[in-house]
């Protein structure tokens, strides 16, 4: 069994090529985007829905599996820690 922060490096892996995120695209993202995808793959709450994600947000919506919205989210949070350190 892979622990949590062995899924979360792999998910974020899988983010950086399937959206093609790297650490300078993710600085563009100044508006809480980042934080916002990761309280909807937690909640999946309207509130948090981000127009331009929806192809994200139909992902979290089709896996419905708490431990990989977890995953999700936790690797969405490790890319802003990853943001906000870059810029200071």
């Amino acid at each position: 069994m892979k622990t949590g922060i062995k899924l979360i490096a792999e998910e974020r892996k899988k983010q950086i090529k399937k959206w093609g995120t790297t650490e300078c695209h993710d600085i563009d993202f100044q508006e809480g985007q980042l934080l916002k995808a990761a309280m909807f793959a937690l909640t999946e709450d309207d509130q948090y829905s981000q127009s331009d994600w929806v192809e994200f947000e139909l992902n979290v919506e089709r896996d419905r599996h708490e431990i990989d919205n977890l995953v999700k989210a936790g690797a969405l949070i490790a890319a802003e820690i990853d943001r906000l350190q870059s810029i200071k």
